[in-house]
């Protein structure tokens, strides 16, 4: 072959070559460039469809939520997106976001596309040649239905600019170290894309959780961790500034009645109030906490004395016994505040705490609504509460509590008719605590329950031995009723000691029927129905006492023994107030019982009041069961003998029980 021929061959070859892998690569890129495109195209209408919670209302024409405008402005600046429109099912045009602005068009336009995707329930792509100035040079565009069920609710489109891309596909082929490059740098942005994407996230991640750390989720104040970081860098640095820290108890009064009236929802709304309120009295270099339920704190800094701690903590009180408005309703609560002073009660935060706590306490034992400071007769009295407390506790575990019986006399003819039943707590010195002071913490700690039963089958117990003329008293705590089944308890009592119903007399006072009323009334219903007797005691002390005796048939009103003490006064009201009593009792057919006779002159008042029974110091103190056979034998030899005066005994103790 001739060297021209062969050139020409060379030639014919060469082009060939070029020709078919020039048609090669048109073919390649073109296909490859058409699936990548229309893939882009779909991935990132699926993006949107999958982010945009309100796609059925904007297809519906409604306005885009704050959300999804916040996402289509964020996804205008991501990608190669130049355009998304959201189509209703019938395939007109709703909403435009494209680089300009995202809102709704002004006049739907008719989508072929949009409906086919629809029909098809499938996306319908498509990549095609633009003209460069209102549509790239060349693009891609993906119509994807939107499904809810089978049903569809609205069509994502979007379109890509893919000019770039093409051309970068004719360099990849044309140019193998761009095309490297280009390649390297794709595969190297794609992962640290992805990576600091990842690591905002976190970032976003690990504040939250600090912030939770250190803060009250329901009302954003700080929680109680971050009290004690705080509170220990002002104690720290109290020295150098000087003056005096004030740390303030904040509790809500009543604020569990909220709960059970409007709910927890209603509670927690009432909290968040009462938070903003708490920031508004406290000054901006104070610092305001939630330590827990309805228990709040403020850390007043800088405290010059007491004065101004104590006008704080008014402010906090008038500015919390305004009404909240919570569910529409007008919700009154008020405040106690506790105040502990640093140095002065405290420099470490424990003990600053506990003060704090101590004197919040004390505000609410003195009617709530008000603020007190912690002194050191606080912790005095709280240790021998808690000493109180587990001797209590000691008491019932060991069945440590006595009994003693403090006899009952018939008025006119000054027989033994019973014994009023009293509970004793034998104290360290090898005396007795007063039941005026161990009874009212046996019910906050839960323990009335048990001592009630205690006493009232002792009492029964030691009853069924006695003469069957004698009766015996028991005081029942109010309590005893919260639980429902003080009848069970009754009638288990006399079922095992075989007393006879009518020889137990049971106690109430009128705390008892100040709660709920018509419950109590139920259960005095079934006590009545066991036979035995019920009294009010301390008849007279109570405000409301004879709007029960209407609606409750007492077998017996016993009158409180602070009229007798007040009997000896001048003006001499007490005595006609007795009389009074007396004279009602008489006219609703019920036994009268005058208590706290102590001396000869109230008990010669007494005789001539023509009352049924008497009690007191003057007549029998308070004996062991021991005792008992002793003072039923004499008052057997001298049943029209006046009853010996005790009365150079100490006349102020209280009566028991």
């Amino acid at each position: 072959m001739s060297v021209r021929r062969t050139l020409g061959f060379v030639v014919a070859s060469l082009i060939l070559l070029v020709a078919g892998t020039f048609a090669a690569v048109k073919l390649t890129t073109d296909h490859l460039l058409y699936r990548q495109a229309t893939s882009a195209a779909e991935n990132w209408a699926r993006y949107v469809a999958d982010n945009v919670k309100d796609l059925e209302f904007i297809a519906l024409g409604e306005q885009p939520s704050s959300a999804s405008m916040e996402f289509f402005n964020w996804a205008q600046r991501v990608g190669l997106v130049y355009r998304y429109e959201i189509f209703n099912r019938e395939g007109f045009s709703q909403l435009v976001s494209d680089r300009k602005q995202t809102a709704l068009v002004g006049v739907s336009e008719f989508s072929p596309e949009a409906a086919r995707s629809v029909e098809r329930r499938t996306p319908v792509v498509a990549a095609q040649e633009g003209d460069g100035v209102e549509r790239p040079a060349f693009f891609a565009e993906a119509y994807v239905p939107v499904l809810s069920g089978d049903r569809p609710i609205a069509v994502v489109a979007a379109f890509l600019d893919q000019t770039q891309e093409r051309e970068a596909f004719f360099s990849t082929f044309l140019v193998a170290a761009i095309a490297l490059c280009l390649l390297t740098a794709l595969a190297f942005c794609l992962p640290a894309i992805a990576w600091y994407r990842r690591t905002k996230e976190k970032e976003r991640a690990d504040e939250q959780i600090r912030y939770l750390a250190h803060h009250d989720v329901m009302t954003g104040l700080d929680n109680r961790h971050r009290l004690s970081e705080k509170l220990q860098r002002a104690l720290v640095s109290l020295p150098e500034r000087g003056g005096k820290l004030a740390l303030h108890y904040v509790d809500l009064d009543y604020f569990k009645n909220v709960n059970d009236t409007l709910g927890h929802d209603a509670g927690d709304a009432l909290l968040q109030l009462a938070a903003e309120r708490l920031r508004m009295a406290a000054r901006k270099k104070d610092f305001v906490a939630r330590i827990g339920g309805d228990e709040f704190t403020i850390v007043q800094v800088d405290a010059s004395d007491k004065s101004e701690a104590e006008a704080l903590a008014q402010r906090v009180i008038t500015i919390l016994r305004e009404p909240f408005v919570v569910k529409g309703q007008a919700v009154s609560v008020g405040a106690s505040v506790g105040i502990a002073m640093a140095p002065t009660d405290a420099i470490d935060i424990a003990q600053l705490m506990r003060c704090a706590d101590l004197a919040l306490y004390k505000a609410k034992a003195d009617g709530r609504n008000c603020a007190r400071f912690f002194s050191s007769q606080l912790d005095v009295d709280n240790q021998a509460r808690l000493a109180l407390e587990q001797a209590l506790r000691s008491a019932v575990a060991t069945d440590g509590f006595g009994l003693e019986f403090q006899p009952i006399y018939d008025s006119m003819n000054k027989t033994l008719v019973g014994y009023e039943a009293l509970v004793r707590l034998p104290s360290f010195d090898d005396g007795t605590t007063s039941p005026s002071v161990f009874i009212p913490i046996a019910e906050d700690i839960g323990l009335i329950g048990y001592i009630g039963r205690w006493v009232l089958k002792k009492a029964c117990h030691a009853a069924a031995a006695w003469p069957e003329h004698l009766s015996v008293s028991v005081n029942l705590s109010p309590a005893q009723f919260s639980t429902g089944d003080v009848c069970e308890t009754v009638a288990e009592a006399l079922r095992e000691s075989g007393l006879d119903p009518r020889r137990l007399e049971l106690e109430i006072t009128e705390g008892l029927l100040l709660g709920d009323t018509e419950a109590v009334m139920e259960q005095l219903g079934g006590l009545k129905k066991l036979g035995v007797l019920i009294a009010m005691d301390d008849f007279g002390t109570g405000y409301s006492s004879l709007s029960y005796l209407w609606r409750f048939r007492f077998d017996k009103i016993k009158i409180d023994r602070s009229f007798m003490s007040a009997y000896d006064d001048a003006n001499g009201n007490a005595g006609t107030v007795v009389k009074t009593i007396v004279a009602l009792g008489r006219s609703l057919n019920m036994q009268v019982t005058v208590e706290g006779v102590e001396t000869d002159g109230q008990a010669t008042f007494v005789r001539n009041l023509d009352a049924d029974q008497v009690q007191g110091f003057y007549y029998g103190r308070p004996m062991p069961e021991a005792a008992l056979g002793a003072s039923m034998l004499a008052d057997l030899r001298s049943e029209t003998a006046e009853p010996k005066d005790t009365s150079d005994k100490p006349a102020t103790i209280r009566k028991a029980g």
